[in-house]
Order: structure tokens, then C-alpha cells, then sequence
């Protein structure tokens, strides 16, 4: 491709989406070219690239001229968020609502919500500026999937995933986020300007469908306790009453609210009209599903804040919502057996290096129920679990599990920038591509998507028939990757070949 498009986004091009409608930001959520209005060529990537900072190093500063772009560094220096020394861009961890650093907020957010000692562990960032909010809370073993728009700063999500933090590109717009009901034990907005109040209060019911029974939400900056916004504070008090959630603090700017860990307080007389959604909605659908102005109901299972197990117990209990799928459990416990030997394969004699600080973003294109993500939990990793959308809908089971992830169709581009990922990992691709409907997209295509979100020098492994891993290769070959075919691990039944690449 040509260098312009060194950070292209086919479903987030603002040359195309400027055009659309702006109301409730549609103009700023995914369009995606037809796969024929695609150019099919490899992104570039910017002139002087380097392999990136290795992890734990990369959390506080990156090569400069792996994104060039000096404007948040000029515009937000003063509030620490990242400055440019010599040929790196440092991190100091600070934000707009926490000059004195992600640390010390993080700390007085610890005065009320339990932040250590595994009770919470998933967490989502909205509107995250370049993530340390996320960063900082590794270290407490919590897991934030931070998001934002692409925007006028130039690659907020950019620097957040070239830092080793978990976040992808998305914007609270029309839609429903790309994740299950009930998924997030903890929500954060800092200065997110997200009018939840607005459209009969539609992006708080989408905050309370993503937020787990008994989770909390953060809210720091407008409208709390802001200068000229009493109305919208108001209201956002007003909402949160009606959903019955419990008033933890108001500190400053910041306001702490605690989700009912049991059944909903609806229906309830309150001046927004909130009802419950009907008994046939299903709030785990999330692909391309316009919000709704019902309330989610509370699906059963034991999954809530305080039942569910802590961290790290919470990876291998058999997750509470296993069980609502057909022969769940014994699915689960198949799938986790089987993964714990293929990783350890993978480590011992395909020599993947899931153990190195070169290895940091992990991406599982077919994750099922996180089976291969569970398996690396020893490695300084983070995985983003896929679960194609038109799969049965596990994504629920991996939140349960204390990991992150999202719905996507991989007939079309991710969302994310172009080298995002050291390590991708997808388990029968074939099954991936034609679960979106036969013929809507080749292998070719899916290779040279693949080939954009991964780094110059990451690895893909691909695991299929060996008919399926034969083509894989020689199109390896016309994306300029170095393929090498394995057997599979002697302990696995079927027939299976193993694809190891680097990308040159």
C-alpha cells in the first residue's frame, strides 16, 4: 500500500465517515468498505520503524518514531499524559482528571471500591486517553479493556497498545459495545464527555448492561459537581436512583456508584420511563444491535460481585454461566484440559515465545471459552479473546473467567490499528471465515487483515486440516511471511496440522 496508509482503518476512515450522519456520533462508530471497495495490498509501516520496547519498559515509554505524532504530547504534556524525551515519547501516568498521576487516583478510588485483593479483575475504560488509568491497574491484577473513538488527537488507542495495554477502537454511538451482558465488574469514565443522560438515558442502560451485579461505576470530571452543569448532574443522579444503584461517594469531581447485586428495582415509578426489556431479549447480543431504551434483565446464575470467586480462583472454577449452554460444563472442562497441553506444545517445541517481554499483545481470533488465553496466565501477556459473531456466544463464559474480549465477524477488518499485535493465535481459520457466510470473504483476505494488525517481526500460529494449513502457506509466501508447517501435539485426536510464521 502506499505510505500514507500507514495507519489505515478500513471501518474507521475518516475520509468516508465524515460524510455520515453525526447524530448520536453514527458518523463516528464502524462503516466498513464492501471487501471489493478494499484495497488489497500490505500497510506499510512508518519510515524508521523499530521493533517495539519490550514489556514491562514499554509501559513507560515507546520509539518515537513508531507514531510520530507530537500533537498529544504538545497538547496534554502539562497534564502528563506523555512527553517527548530524545527518541522516545515517555509515560508519567498522569490524565485530565489525574494530574498527580493514575497511581494516587487510582489509590483514592481504593478508599471506597475493594481494588486489591481479587474481588474485581475486568474493567472498561471508556474515552481512555492513552490508557494509564488501565496500566496502572495491572499491577492490582485488575484487567481493563480501555476504548475510544479514532479522534483529532491522532491515535489515543495507538500509543495505548504500542505501551502493552489492552484497548481497541471503539465509540458509544447507536450501538450496543461489542461485549456480553453483565461482563465488567468495573466501569471508569474520566472526563469521557459521554452525555449519558441523553436519548431517555439510552448510554447509561448500555453502561448497566456491560456492568455486573453488584460492580461498580466511576465517573470523574463533567457533569459531577462541575461549574455550569447542575441540570446534567442532576439528571445523572436521577437515573442512577432509578435503577436503584447505591450511592458509594461523591469526592470532588469523581462520583462512585455501586450496581444491585440481586434482581432490578424495575419496574419502579422514576421520571425517565425506564422499563425492563421484554423476556425475549437477549442482552449478550451486541454485534451490529442498535441500544435499546429497556433495561436488561438479569440473566440467571451465579455470577455477581462477591458470589462469583475472586482472582485468581475465578480462572479455573467452572464459570456460572457455562452452564446455560447445551453440555456446558463438560465442554468447558474439555476445552481447558486441552489448551493447557497445546500451550505448553507450543512453548516446548514450536518455540513460541510466550514467556519473553517480546510478546505482549496476544490476539485469539476463535477463542470458544478462553481456553488458550487461561493457559498462557503464567506469561507476561494480555489476550484479547475473539468470538466470532456468528458462533455460539461465549464471550459471557470468558468474562466470568476474569478475561477480556469482544464479538467480531472476520469478514470484516478489526478494529484497531494497524500493528497492534506481537502474537496471533486462530484455531480452524476456515470455520472463522465461512461462520460469516460462504463466500463473503476469501482466506486471502483474512491473511492480509491479519498481516495488518500484526507487528513487522510478530507470529501467527494457525491451527487447521492439513488441506486448510496447505493454503494457508502458500499465501503466506504472497504476504511476505516466513511459514513453518508442525505436527500437532502427539496427545491430540483429529487431523491437524500446526502453521508457525513470522512476519518479515
Amino acid at each position: 500500500c502506499p505510505a500514507d496508509m500507514a495507519d489505515y482503518m478500513p471501518c474507521e476512515d475518516p475520509r468516508l465517515n465524515s460524510q455520515l450522519s453525526r447524530e448520536m456520533n453514527y458518523y463516528r462508530e464502524r462503516h466498513c468498505p464492501r471487501p471489493e471497495d478494499s484495497p488489497l495490498c500490505l500497510i506499510p509501516p512508518p519510515s524508521g520503524y523499530r521493533v517495539p520496547v519490550p514489556w514491562p519498559e514499554s509501559l513507560h515509554k515507546i520509539w518515537h518514531s513508531n507514531m510520530p505524532y507530537n500533537k498529544i504530547a504538545d497538547r496534554k504534556g502539562h497534564q502528563g499524559w506523555m512527553k517527548l524525551e530524545g527518541q522516545h515519547f515517555i509515560f508519567p501516568g498522569g490524565g485530565t482528571m489525574f494530574p498527580d498521576g493514575a497511581e494516587q487516583y487510582i489509590e483514592k478510588l481504593g478508599q471506597y471500591i475493594p481494588i486489591s485483593g481479587g474481588v474485581l479483575r475486568t474493567a472498561l475504560d471508556m474515552g481512555c486517553g492513552v490508557a494509564s488509568f488501565g496500566g496502572f491497574l495491572l499491577s492490582h491484577n485488575i484487567l481493563t479493556m480501555s476504548f475510544a473513538p479514532r479522534d483529532s488527537h491522532k491515535a489515543q488507542i495507538q500509543f495505548a497498545l504500542e505501551r502493552g495495554i489492552p484497548a481497541f477502537v471503539a465509540m458509544l454511538g447507536t450501538r450496543r459495545l461489542p461485549f456480553p451482558a453483565f461482563g465488567f465488574d468495573l466501569v471508569h469514565c474520566s472526563r469521557c464527555l459521554i452525555p449519558f443522560t441523553a436519548y431517555n438515558a439510552s448510554y447509561f442502560i448500555e453502561v448497566d448492561r456491560l456492568l455486573r451485579p453488584g460492580g461498580y461505576l466511576v465517573i470523574s470530571g463533567p457533569p459531577v459537581q462541575w461549574p455550569k452543569q447542575d441540570k446534567e448532574w442532576s439528571d445523572l443522579q436521577a437515573v442512577a436512583r432509578a435503577l436503584c444503584y447505591e450511592l458509594i461517594a461523591v469526592d470532588g469531581n469523581t462520583v462512585i456508584w455501586k450496581k444491585l447485586a440481586g434482581e432490578t428495582c424495575l419496574p419502579n415509578e422514576n421520571e425517565f420511563g425506564l422499563e425492563l426489556c421484554d423476556e425475549s431479549d437477549d442482552p449478550s447480543q451486541a454485534w451490529y444491535f442498535k441500544l435499546k431504551k429497556c433495561v436488561s434483565r438479569t440473566v440467571k446464575g451465579d455470577y455477581a460481585i462477591g458470589v462469583i470467586p475472586k482472582w485468581p480462583e475465578r480462572l479455573t472454577t467452572t464459570p456460572p454461566r457455562s452452564t446455560l449452554l447445551k453440555n456446558g460444563v463438560d465442554l468447558y472442562e474439555a476445552d481447558t484440559k486441552r489448551w493447557v497441553r497445546r500451550v505448553a506444545h507450543y512453548k516446548n517445541h514450536l518455540k513460541i515465545k510466550l514467556g519473553s517481554g517480546s510478546v505482549r499483545n496476544v490476539m485469539d481470533m476463535n477463542a470458544l471459552f478462553g481456553g488458550f488465553a487461561a493457559a498462557a496466565k503464567s506469561d507476561p501477556v494480555w489476550v484479547m479473546n475473539v468470538v466470532p459473531a456468528q458462533k455460539p456466544p461465549t464471550l459471557d463464559v470468558i468474562f466470568d473467567r476474569g478475561l477480556i474480549g469482544v464479538y467480531h465477524d472476520w469478514c470484516e477488518p478489526f478494529s484497531t490499528y494497524p500493528r497492534s499485535y506481537d502474537l496471533i493465535h486462530v484455531a480452524s481459520i476456515e470455520s472463522i471465515k465461512d461462520a460469516s457466510g460462504k463466500n463473503r470473504c476469501t482466506l486471502v483476505d483474512l491473511m492480509v487483515e491479519i498481516d495488518r494488525i500484526l507487528r513487522p517481526e510478530g507470529t501467527v500460529v494457525v491451527r487447521d486440516a492439513p488441506e486448510v494449513i496447505d493454503k494457508v502457506a502458500r499465501i503466506a509466501g504472497a504476504v511476505r511471511w516466513k511459514p513453518t508447517i508442525y505436527d500437532k501435539e502427539p496427545e491430540s485426536h483429529g487431523r491437524e496440522k500446526i502453521l508457525v510464521a513470522t512476519k518479515t
